[in-house]
């Protein structure tokens, strides 16, 4: 196996670990858009035969906005790959622990400043 690191912002991962992180950001990728699809669908359905609560076209409308923030999480995070920058903290430009991209590979920010941001709100 080969375990080469990549050169640039994401120095900290092998191509082997930016090659399954971009193989997973496409899967998500690919999720919200049926997602999305199929909450568009739903919706069209429940108005066509009448049957739309206010309840649940609240939900629905969370559902999508949550998933097309996700889907723009995902192509940004693609686009950084593309461009060669991924891996990189927006904040503080250190590498983001590649633990912490296994688990939400669309990552923005390193741990420690995500905190940050968090407390902030």
């Amino acid at each position: 196996m080969n375990h080469q690191t990549v050169n640039g912002p994401s120095a900290n991962l092998s191509f082997e670990d930016l090659a399954a992180l971009q193989e997973n950001l496409h899967e998500q990728l690919l999720f919200r858009q049926e997602q999305l699809r199929r909450i568009a669908a739903a919706s069209q359905a429940e108005e066509s035969q009448g049957r739309r609560s206010p309840g649940r076209v609240e939900v629905q409308a969370k559902l999508a906005a949550t998933a097309r923030m996700v889907l723009a999480d995902v192509r940004a995070a693609l686009q950084r790959i593309a461009e060669g920058r991924y891996g990189t903290c927006h904040l503080c430009r250190r590498p983001i622990e590649r633990e912490r991209l296994a688990i939400v590979p669309q990552a923005r920010y390193c741990a420690r400043c995500q905190q940050v941001r968090e407390a902030g709100r």
